[in-house]
């Protein structure tokens, strides 16, 4: 198994039953995590805790898992990913069947729910690296596997907070804990059945420590221009765009316009993310970070169109825009990292951009208020639609990110840190311009 190389494999279409079962899988477990903060909101308010105890029970689960995720993808290299994904996925169940007991039996303490949202930012540290490396080893079309992923994920999205609400208010929040550990019982038995074709390690075996193993990781993404520029650019826009968006926005149309208006828009970002992930099927650019460094131009059109005081119609029509934007990004990137690092590196490096990704968020959500608070929100949104047109200036100035040419399948060890110049495939088939 350690031996075998891509060319020895055949071809494989995106849509098989392999592929079928994880694109099940990745909806459920998407679903699943919609649906928690609604639970947690709803729930931690009933009983009396603020809207700060909401932060930390949230917080308690993301912090774990952007400290830990990195060596999640160590792990992920030197084991079965298939296995490993389980065991998180049967560990959350676990966890989330805790935690309804709790709301079920008003026995519903914070530091109790802490922990339990830790144990889940545990797993899910453990299980998200594994994500990158399963979709080159299901199908051939890589860009197309991660067109159709994007599409159940926003669909789940689009389903999940007002599947959440129905559950609370029929069966309290105890209701949506119970469905969400049911997404991991789903997810887990999804993976069960999967029949994973064996990984391809470019005839490198793991045979170090796991210190160097994550060194070695930390080396193969320095050494990848393309790779550490676009995370240091995000983690600005992080800070700057995606951070005080997301609070205020919130806090900005439901004040303005309501509850239902903020929904409306919600669903209409999501029906954005389906059309993204619609075109990503289709459209096949030869440079494919620097097209989708222009279509993140495109999210530019939610935070402004909040910030400008607009209607909710034209704050719709932005956000379905901004959706499709950001879920082509988000292809293309994903594409190009399974595509352009090699495989037995590749959980790793996906660990490390997740963490990179996501690092400066948090910080990003907490200037918002104090932002706010000196420029006014309208402005700090106007300002963060003015730096997503900066930040996707900044990734088409990086020759090694704009200059990028797709593979269509992965590359070997030896290739893998060209840069911009043209690859070759491991399959050994040459890369055709789909301009």
């Amino acid at each position: 198994m350690r031996g075998e190389s891509v060319a020895d494999r055949p071809p494989r279409p995106v849509w098989s039953r392999d592929f079928a079962l994880f694109f099940v899988a990745r909806a459920f477990a998407r679903l699943g995590d919609t649906m928690l903060p609604v639970a947690l909101a709803a729930g931690l308010l009933r009983y009396g805790y603020g809207v700060g105890a909401v932060g930390l029970a949230m917080a308690a689960s993301a912090a774990p898992f952007a400290g830990l995720v990195v060596f999640g993808g160590v792990i992920a290299d030197r084991f079965s990913t298939r296995r490993l994904m389980i065991g998180a996925d049967l560990a959350r169940l676990v966890t989330q069947s805790t935690a309804a007991t709790l709301f079920f039996t008003d026995h519903v303490i914070l530091w109790q729910i802490c922990v339990i949202g830790a144990v889940n930012g545990v797993a899910g540290a453990v299980f998200q690296p594994g994500v990158a490396s399963t979709v080159p080893r299901l199908a051939t079309d890589i860009q197309g596997a991660n067109g159709a992923i994007r599409i159940a994920e926003s669909a789940a999205q689009l389903a999940g907070p007002a599947l959440a609400g129905l559950l609370v208010a029929f069966a309290s929040a105890g209701g949506v804990f119970v469905a969400h550990a049911g997404t991991f019982a789903l997810s887990a038995l999804c993976l069960l059945l999967l029949r994973l074709p064996p990984a391809v390690t470019g005839g490198r075996a793991h045979g170090g420590s796991f210190t160097a193993d994550l060194a070695e990781g930390w080396r193969e993404f320095r050494s990848r221009t393309w790779l550490w520029a676009v995370i240091l650019i995000w983690c600005v826009y992080m800070i700057s765009v995606w951070g005080p968006t997301v609070p205020l926005v919130a806090t900005e149309v439901v004040q303005r316009h309501g509850a239902r208006a903020y929904g409306l828009i919600n669903s209409a970002l999501g029906a954005g993310t389906v059309i993204g992930g619609l075109v990503a099927l289709r459209l096949r650019p030869r440079r494919m970070l620097r097209a989708g460094s222009f279509a993140l131009f495109a999210f530019a059109c939610f935070p402004a169109s909040v910030g400008a005081g607009l209607g909710v119609a034209a704050m719709s029509a932005g956000a379905v825009i901004a959706g499709a934007g950001m879920s082509l990004w988000g292809v293309m990137w994903a594409t190009s990292v399974q595509t352009q690092v090699a495989p037995d590196v590749l959980n790793r490096i996906h660990a490390y951009d997740v963490a990179g990704s996501l690092a400066m968020m948090p910080v990003g959500q907490a200037l918002a208020g104090p932002a706010s608070a000196a420029l006014g929100a309208d402005n700090v949104l106007l300002v963060a639609g003015v730096m997503t047109l900066v930040v996707s200036t900044a990734l088409l100035s990086v020759p090694a990110v704009r200059n990028l040419v797709r593979v269509d399948g992965p590359v070997s060890r030896t290739r893998a840190t060209t840069g911009g110049a043209p690859l070759e495939p491991a399959h050994g088939k040459r890369v055709r311009d789909h301009r």
